[in-house]
């Protein structure tokens, strides 16, 4: 990716999740983050959860958090979809409790927390933010047709006034090119100010814009299952479909998306899919009961939402020591992130796929903690290219041991360390902060400097940083 810096920041938090901020460096590596496996958050308890899918969305919805996770009481979902959705509700994203709707029919009663029963099927849903969307359509979401003879295959959109009563804001598909078996997820983009969707494909070494063909079992006409993009004005007339472009990078497999706009960082895209390698098979007694196929979560992101940085080819979440999540294809993550405490984001993966013991986990990471830069004990620096910002003060989030430290410098356009605010000036910060001010000799006013083009000159010894940006005090 190009690494012309913004001529203009402002006030937003700027990752480190690509090389677009580092202009030149020495000593410095950027490290892929490990999420830490925390407790389940949503256990299979009830007759329809049996099954769930690997698609959920976490959003919120003004006053609490919201997981919508489809399920299913019958292991025959998978020939004709995943027909019923169920909702969760937390406050802080670590406790889930399952609402008694009274809403859907399940086995003769409404006793349940089932808030979608089809007649279409890969419910997602989102929390419309566009300004103009109607009353009655402030949740929207797409869902597929089953594949039935007689009808039409593709998605069909449908609104609520609440995200618990929905109706179908159209009889026939919207979008019918194929292929959708996977959990088609739409959303408002704030940053583009339209409509997107993120759907499979396929994709193709020889043809890695449009890819190639439709999915016929394991037949790719050469390609990989991979991830597509279109956008709306309306929500109702949409572009043709367009690959994702993740460069000079491998193809592999790539199941679904889990596509997710990073809100502390205007302008981000954050896809965790799951990577599936289709011929694998673990040897174990859980495996040998299922189809060959093993999967693991990667990591990418993107500034514009259709190129996609593959820095990162290692797993961001590995299957680990459960050997039921070595099992065809074992382990999902969901569309979403809640900042479960000030220092600590929470993001969830369905495990244990077909099993009794099938479940979503959470995992935590610290607050914009995906990837670091990082030096060891002899240190290291990297300098940015220029830019502008809006402000007066420098914000870092940044760990240190205790011997450890970061310095910066604020440099002109050409590189040269401005008056006041050189390394000579700046003070070995040392600590763990998400949200540290960084001064220089006892002054962090920046207010002067705000909309002139500057460099910034990170030292850093025994330390990682995660995430920069000026703010007003």
């Amino acid at each position: 990716m190009s690494t012309q810096a913004p001529n203009h920041i402002g006030t937003d938090r700027q990752l480190f999740i690509d090389d677009y901020w580092i202009a030149d460096s020495t000593g410095v590596v950027r490290v892929l983050q490990e999420p830490i496996k925390e407790d389940v958050a949503i256990a299979s308890e009830h007759p329809w959860e049996k099954i769930f899918s690997g698609y959920h969305v976490v959003l919120h919805t003004g006053t609490s958090w919201r997981m919508y996770y489809l399920t299913s009481g019958d292991v025959g979902v998978q020939i004709g979809g995943w027909r019923y959705c169920a909702i969760a509700e937390s406050e802080d994203g670590v406790e889930w409790s399952k609402p008694e709707l009274n809403h859907i029919e399940f086995e003769g009663s409404t006793k349940n927390n089932l808030v979608y029963g089809g007649p279409l099927t890969e419910f997602a849903p989102f929390l419309d933010s566009n300004p103009d969307a109607a009353e009655d359509e402030r949740y929207k979401a797409f869902a597929r047709t089953r594949p039935v003879e007689g009808v039409e295959r593709g998605l069909v959109p449908l609104g609520s006034p609440d995200g618990l009563q929905w109706h179908q804001l159209s009889d026939d598909p919207v979008m019918t090119k194929g292929p959708f078996d996977s959990h088609n997820l739409p959303f408002w983009d704030e940053w583009r100010r339209e409509y997107v969707v993120y759907a499979r494909g396929i994709g193709s070494p020889n043809n890695p814009t449009q890819g190639t063909g439709q999915e016929r079992g394991r037949e790719f006409k050469g390609g990989v299952r991979w991830i597509r993009r279109a956008t709306s004005k309306d929500f109702v007339q949409w572009t043709p479909f367009e690959n994702i472009d993740c460069g000079e990078t491998p193809f592999e497999h790539l199941y679904t998306s889990a596509i997710t706009p990073y809100d502390r960082a205007p302008g981000t895209y954050l896809m965790f899919p799951s990577r599936y390698v289709p011929h694998r098979q673990a040897d174990n007694e859980i495996a040998r009961t299922a189809k060959p196929g093993v999967n693991d979560i990667a990591f990418m992101s993107s500034r514009d939402g259709l190129n996609f940085d593959r820095s990162f080819m290692e797993a961001f979440i590995r299957p680990g020591q459960e050997i039921e999540n070595w099992r065809e294809r074992g382990i999902y993550v969901g569309s979403g992130i809640i900042q479960a405490s000030p220092g600590t984001m929470s993001l969830y993966s369905r495990q244990h796929r077909y099993l009794p013991s099938v479940h979503i986990r959470r995992y935590s990471l610290r607050t914009d903690g995906f990837v670091s830069v990082n030096a060891g004990y002899s240190g290291g620096e990297f300098v940015t290219s220029p830019f502008a910002f809006s402000g007066s003060e420098l914000e870092l989030n940044y760990s240190t041991s205790a011997v450890g430290s970061v310095q910066v410098e604020v440099q002109d356009e050409e590189g040269r360390p401005m008056p006041g605010l050189s390394l000579g000036d700046a003070p070995e910060r040392f600590g763990d902060e998400v949200d540290g001010v960084y001064n220089w000799s006892g002054e962090g006013d920046l207010s002067q400097l705000a909309g002139t083009a500057i460099r910034l000159l990170f030292v850093l010894k025994d330390a990682d940083l995660f995430a920069f940006r000026f703010r007003d005090k």
